[in-house]
């Protein structure tokens, strides 16, 4: 009983942490480039889950893998994180953090399909149908007219669905691979900051953050990156039902509405909410029955 409290402390704690990424990351591109942003939080995350896996006495994991493992692990990082971050970035620029979270969230989905096409899982018809309402929100937002930030909406959303759609593939050839996730992370966040370090120079004006800055930004390099990840990776692997505890990160556009409207004073639109009511029903939908065959 004591362990499973402990891994819902783990699995809550990585939710409420990551329900802090769109308002955090819009706070801060408001002042920092983009590229610049992502570059120095992917290096803090990667460095952060470097010296963990040290401390914990782990570093020998890093000797099993050839450059081959090292190049694979390499452009999923690429695809998953680099691209992934970098239209979501670019998506909080044109939309409310609001709108640009709630599209995110279509990364489950995008698993569901690439799990079919990838891996030969069936699509039933329960899944059909969620996939229609977690991809009607899309309309909901180009359409609902309400609430969105001064940028181009169209190229916004486009962003967001295009990044949904590498996390997705992300996720489903990542499960193919069996290597390390700690490794894996350090690995996908190094090679983020490598990719951001070349456009940064290239493209933006280097801004230097202030204190405040630098606290957002190591806030969205250890917490939201390496911690996120580490404590849901650790909920997961000691949860007796994983499906459980995964169904836990479904909260985390509710409570990104409540800590956008919060600490950004943004307001939660009608057509936002709509949305999100229509991509948590398709969400929860495919995962009702799911969650009811997990024993």
């Amino acid at each position: 009983m004591q362990g499973q409290r402990l891994v819902y402390f783990y699995a809550v704690s990585a939710v409420v942490i990551w329900s802090t990424l769109a308002s955090v990351a819009k706070s801060i591109l408001t002042a920092i480039p983009t590229f610049e942003a992502l570059f120095l939080s992917s290096l803090a995350a990667s460095l952060f889950l470097l010296i963990v896996q040290i401390v914990r006495g782990g570093a020998h994991i890093f000797r099993t893998y050839d450059y081959r493992g090292y190049l694979v692990m390499a452009g999923l990082g690429f695809l998953g994180l680099f691209l992934y971050l970098s239209l979501y970035f670019y998506g909080l620029t044109q939309l409310s953090s609001q709108e640009a979270c709630i599209l995110n969230y279509l990364w489950p989905m995008m698993i569901v399909l690439f799990s079919a096409l990838l891996l030969g899982e069936r699509i039933t018809v329960r899944t059909a149908v969620a996939l229609l309402l977690s991809f009607s929100d899309v309309v909901v937002l180009t359409l609902g007219g309400e609430g969105h930030a001064e940028g181009n909406a169209f190229l916004g959303g486009a962003a967001c669905v295009l990044a949904a759609v590498c996390y997705g593939l992300f996720s489903v050839l990542n499960k193919k691979r069996n290597v390390d996730q700690v490794v894996m992370m350090v690995v996908a966040w190094g090679v983020t900051a490598l990719c951001a370090l070349p456009v940064m120079l290239t493209v933006e004006v280097w801004v230097t953050p202030s204190l405040m800055q630098w606290g957002g930004l190591l806030w969205f390099g250890i917490f939201v990156n390496a911690v996120g990840y580490l404590w849901w990776a650790m909920a997961l692997q000691q949860a007796q039902n994983a499906a459980m505890v995964a169904n836990l990160a479904y909260f985390v556009p509710l409570l990104s509405l409540v800590v956008s409207a919060v600490a950004l004073g943004e307001e939660m639109s009608r057509a936002a909410l709509l949305a999100l009511v229509l991509i948590m029903g398709g969400i929860l939908l495919q995962n009702v029955r799911r969650g009811g065959n997990t024993r």
